[in-house]
């Protein structure tokens, strides 16, 4: 008998154990017994071939329909073409020299046949695929053992170990694994199979009930365990003790309040609130702000930001990029006014001083920011990762925001975080939109606040697909409506997907993507050759990024031809009109994010994606997603249900190490609103869970999985 923690190798042998390890990854039992099926196929029940797509490895259940062995043309040997079909649609296998399999592969028979799919003279193909063919009395062991049950479970497979073999596999360890200990009471239970029912019946269900049931077991035992790491850490945060920080009448808050230019919306003005709340408890705030592009977040986190000033803490600002922080910098001392002003020669007695500190700040410059954070004139602190480098220590930090909170890793967080004398309040930012599920699945350790409404005056943005092959008389009119806009007396962008041409990361071949170095090159010699056209990407000095920033902000740049550093953060309200180039390499929200850097004042925006993808292809699928809505929560739920789940709870992209295989948080909503009670429940009784200690192991493996990096918020 074997434990789950066993390794592979001492139940399947170690040449079997290496082959699981080179393509999964999988050590242990349990890492194969978490291999679950993705989908069943019935002995009767035909793989739909018409389904099959170019570059799939897939394993195919159908019937040989023809046979046909012929010498190849030229050269030696033979070519043996078997075809398979579904009833409707057929499929080629090819053999090359192996004249000897016609004698198996009779008309008539039925069988999986695992490979990858190819086209050759318009009709899908297996070229030398694996295959296991259904036993007429004939066959061996093996094969009648794969096909003993109604239903065949289909695993996710390469093209050297196919679906049964790894079937085969997996029977053999539940042939002689160990009792597998039992982690929820009863009470918690209730209907479903035990966790060793489960395992079982996922992987040899007697039934479509049997294997539905065991799935959802299976399912609600990873919604709970991670409902219960983000209820153990909340439960964490509230035995911590940090500064109350009570907003003070008279303070830099209320003048700043009062010297407005424009009405905070009820938005706003209802998150404002929260956060007071928050920051008057000695207990630390943790909180998480999405709002849509251009909702108005800056302001929010400003004014929390001035609060902390007002009690004599400091406030300290995590900006991902460079040019994000500098943009920060401007916008919230160009708002703060006067009240920016302290320790400036004529600067008013009622300020406070604002500084930024980035990896390129010089030297002597440095040295003086670090001696103002550290005796607490800087009362706003803007920065980058520089923030978090030894040196830099503050004399009362209150409070972090973090903007753009999905860029920085747990480690970051928790380095500004020791920089306090006692635990400070956070608020986290995020321009992405976050669907209910995802933010009870992520975000569950974090109260969440929302801005969904736009302050008065802003635009709507127009937004459309063009396809350059099909309509490039189109491209010519895009740089033409610049041209216009321009004249008018606004701006733009155009935006590309990499910095210069190059190879490919992923084939090695020169890359036929747009960059923003061909494109600034052929705009300026060409169709915008009579605006003023100006360079940004990450790449470049910062001293010179920040000056384009600055010409551009100032009116100076027509045109910013950039990357996408010009993502979140950059606000410019003259800007009306932007062009993404390969729009199709972006994602949803990426593409979202982008074109919310027009229409911010009070002309119209206008985004144009222009790409050369497959018409039918699901990257054009997301375009006209983009293009038919500006509703950035909507968006999410289709980009969410585009992506990967992995993709979503974490920044890992395959997935095969995740302890989270069969949640999804868009179809699982009610599997993950009982395991949130529960979970609250079961901590709130017993946070150290003495009394589940099964469960408590399988916490402490979600806990070791790499991805809790990205699932820990605080």
């Amino acid at each position: 008998m074997v434990a789950l923690n066993a390794r592979l190798s001492s139940a399947l042998g170690d040449r079997t154990a290496k082959a699981l390890n080179t393509a999964f990854g999988y050590t242990t039992v349990e890492d194969l017994l978490r291999h679950y099926p993705r989908r069943y196929v019935a002995r009767g029940e035909l793989t739909d071939i018409d389904q099959l797509k170019d570059g799939d490895v897939v394993t195919v259940l159908a019937e040989i329909v023809d046979t046909n062995n012929r010498p190849m043309r030229g050269r030696k040997g033979s070519i043996l073409e078997v075809k398979v079909s579904d009833g409707k649609k057929k499929l080629s296998l090819t053999f090359f020299n192996q004249a000897w399999r016609e004698r198996e592969m009779r008309v008539g028979r039925t069988g999986l046949f695992a490979g990858k799919i190819g086209t050759y003279k318009g009709l899908r193909q297996l070229a030398h695929p694996e295959y296991l063919l259904i036993p007429d009395g004939t066959d061996s062991d093996e094969a009648a053992g794969e096909f003993a049950g109604k239903l065949i479970p289909v695993y996710p497979a390469t093209a050297k170990l196919p679906s049964w073999k790894i079937g085969q596999c997996i029977r053999t360890i539940l042939d002689v694994i160990d009792e597998i200990p039992e982690t929820l009471s009863d009470k918690y239970r209730g209907n479903l199979p035990s966790v060793h029912q489960a395992l079982k019946d996922i992987h040899l269900p007697d039934s479509q009930i049997d294997a539905s049931r065991a799935f959802e077991r299976l399912t609600f035992d990873e919604a709970l365990s991670l409902q219960l790491l983000l209820a153990r850490r909340r439960h964490q945060f509230e035995t911590l003790h940090a500064t109350p920080r009570l907003f003070r009448s008279g303070g830099l808050l209320e003048i700043f309040d009062a010297n407005l230019p424009f009405e905070l919306t009820p938005g706003q003005i209802s998150v404002g609130n929260e956060i007071e709340s928050d920051m008057k408890s000695q207990r630390p705030m943790h909180r998480l702000l999405q709002g849509e592009v251009g909702s108005g977040k800056t302001i929010v986190a400003l004014r929390a930001l001035l609060a902390v000033v007002d009690t004599g803490g400091q406030g300290a600002l995590l900006a991902p990029t460079e040019v994000l922080a500098a943009q920060h910098l401007r916008s919230i001392s160009s708002t703060l006014g006067e009240l920016a002003t302290a320790g400036m020669l004529g600067g008013s007695d009622r300020a406070t001083r604002v500084v930024l500190l980035t990896g390129s700040t010089p030297i002597g410059v440095r040295r003086e920011i670090l001696a103002q954070i550290k005796d607490g004139s800087a009362g706003i602190v803007i920065g980058t990762h520089a923030l978090l480098s030894e040196g830099v220590e503050f004399s009362d930090l209150g409070l972090i925001v973090v903007d753009e909170q999905h860029r920085f890793g747990v480690e970051q967080r928790d380095a500004l975080k020791l920089k306090a004398q006692l635990p400070p309040h956070l608020l986290v930012m995020t321009a992405t939109p976050i669907p209910r599920t995802v933010a009870m699945t992520v975000f569950g350790d974090l109260d969440i606040s929302t801005l969904r409404e736009l302050p008065k005056g802003r635009s709507p943005i127009t937004t459309h697909v063009i396809h350059e092959g099909e309509k490039p008389h189109y491209v010519e009119r895009a740089w033409e409506r610049i041209r216009e806009e321009v004249k008018g007396g606004a701006q733009a962008y155009v935006v590309a997907p990499r910095i210069e041409a190059g190879e490919s990361k992923e084939s090695g071949e020169l890359a036929d993507a747009h960059s923003v170095e061909s494109l600034y090159a052929l705009l300026t010699q060409g169709p915008l050759s009579s605006i003023r056209v100006a360079l940004l990407h990450g790449k470049l000095p910062s001293e010179e990024k920040d000056r384009t920033m600055q010409k551009f902000a100032a009116g100076e740049v027509d045109a910013l031809v950039a990357t996408t550093v010009i993502e979140v953060g950059v606000d410019v309200p003259n800007a009306t009109v932007m062009v993404i180039a390969d729009a199709d390499r972006f994602g949803i929200s990426q593409l979202h994010q982008l074109r919310g850097r027009v229409g911010r004042g009070s002309k119209p925006g206008l985004c144009l994606l222009l790409t050369k993808g497959d018409q039918e292809s699901s990257a054009m699928e997301r375009l006209h997603a983009v293009a038919a809505s500006n509703d950035g929560f909507e968006l999410a739920r289709v980009d969410l249900d585009q992506r990967r789940e992995g993709d979503v709870l974490g920044t890992a992209q395959s997935g095969t190490r995740s302890q989270l295989r069969l949640l999804r948080v868009l179809r699982d909503e009610k599997i993950i609103e009982r395991s949130r009670e529960i979970a609250i429940e079961i901590i709130a009784d017993d946070p150290d869970l003495k009394e589940f200690p099964a469960l408590r192991e399988e916490l402490a493996k979600l806990e070791r999985d790499e991805r809790a990096d990205f699932i820990e918020k605080a």
